[in-house]
């Protein structure tokens, strides 16, 4: 099985990063990598695109987490860090979906499970999930489909 573009993208970013001398998008990117390879030998597997996508959305969600906790706690030094970290991974991510384009797949999604009401949600959200992952916050869609649910 070929390569996942999505990791070639992230060793050549890591390539650049050393040559740059950038030390502190060095080290994001090789966390990156790092979470790919553990995935690779654990599952003994080359991940593809979508998996890495999904262990970056993952990466983000930790820091951002991370960066409330810290400001919480008065450690802006620290959520600075993290929020720099959060910048380097979405360099990697696809571009977020607007609203009208989240919109308009949860509406398609709704139509074609047939979902009448909040019994569906898991249907409807099985359908969405693939076609936004990694391009838009999966908690505020799964709101944005509980409201169109509750209004049915």
């Amino acid at each position: 099985m070929a390569e996942s573009a999505l990791k070639q993208q992230l060793t050549e970013a890591m390539k650049d990063a050393m040559r740059a001398k950038d030390k502190a998008r060095l080290s994001t990117i090789r966390l990156a990598l790092a979470e790919v390879k553990k995935v690779e030998v654990d599952e003994r597997i080359d991940p593809d695109d979508a998996r890495v996508l999904a262990l970056l959305d993952k990466m983000i969600k930790q820091r951002r987490e991370s960066v409330r906790q810290f400001e919480d706690a008065g450690r802006n030094d620290l959520a600075d860090i993290e929020k720099a970290e959060i910048e380097v991974l979405q360099d990697f991510m696809p571009a977020a979906l607007s609203e009208a384009e989240l919109d308009s797949i949860i509406s398609k999604a709704i139509t074609d499970t047939g979902a009448q009401g909040m019994p569906d949600m898991g249907k409807v959200m099985g359908a969405v999930k693939p076609q936004v992952a990694g391009r838009a916050d999966m908690s505020a869609v799964s709101q944005k489909i509980k409201s169109r649910l509750n209004a049915n």
